[in-house]
């Protein structure tokens, strides 16, 4: 084998190497998500909705969650984020619902942030306390409207598979699970004033934008291709030595 030869298959494999690499470290950078995904049915919860901003060349400057109507959410109210506008729309349900506070009619159909900017490289998390969570399903699903600074709109509208396999554009799920006996009572215990209130009176920043997490994850993947990479160089190199060794 030529020395031009190995290195031409050196290169290639290298290629697939980086490829395949890039391929397991993008997706865990790729949607926006619900932080915790899980809480028990019946009681109140804080989550976060997660948005990592995923182009080099703009900001993500608007973010729009629609909240279900088929399993609406009688109290829902926000955490103040430095720096964006937020918008809560309430609107009447397609049919009224009968809750242990009475029968509802109209609920919240939407949450807007705008104002602000997560650049590249960051992200963002906007805060939702919200309750009381339904008994008679096993999740709800936030479709999520993402806008970037340059004009693009990417929907993450699409509804967890049957078969459990990911979404093209997943929306942010919220897992219900059934309460608990100590989560029981946690949940009966909170209030719809209290829980309603929580959010707003803490005038603490949300989360200010930082270097995305999820990097984290990407990273060692790529460290990791790097080091196969490597291994593969010094095998190369050894089958050289190897050979130059047999012809002397």
């Amino acid at each position: 084998m030529s020395l031009s030869h190995a290195f031409r298959r050196l290169a290639a494999v290298t290629a697939g190497v980086t490829a395949l690499t890039l391929g397991l470290a993008l997706p865990a950078l790729a949607h926006v998500t619900i932080n915790p995904g899980t809480a028990e049915q019946g009681g109140f919860t804080k989550v976060a909705f997660r948005v990592p901003n995923e182009r080099d060349d703009a900001s993500t400057t608007k973010l729009e969650v629609t909240f279900p109507t088929d399993h609406p959410l009688a109290f829902v109210s926000v955490k103040p984020v430095p720096g964006w506008d937020v918008k809560v729309v309430e609107g009447k349900l397609p049919k009224p619902i009968t809750t242990e506070y009475g029968e509802l009619t109209e609920a919240v159909t939407k949450v807007t942030w705008s104002g602000g900017k997560i650049d590249p490289g960051q992200f963002q998390e906007f805060e939702v306390s919200m309750g009381t969570l339904p008994t008679d399903t096993d999740q709800l699903v936030f479709p999520t409207t993402q806008t970037y600074s340059g004009g693009e709109v990417v929907k993450w509208a699409d509804e967890p598979k049957a078969d459990g396999s990911e979404a093209e554009r997943p929306a942010p799920t919220l897992k219900l699970t059934p309460a608990s006996a100590e989560g029981a009572g946690h949940g009966a215990s909170a209030t719809p004033s209290a829980a309603a209130s929580s959010a707003p009176a803490v005038s603490t920043p949300s989360v200010a934008p930082v270097a995305a997490s999820e990097g984290s994850d990407g990273t060692a993947r790529l460290l990791g291709g790097a080091g196969l990479v490597l291994g593969l160089a010094g095998l190369v190199v050894a089958a050289f030595g190897l050979r130059r060794g047999r012809a002397s």
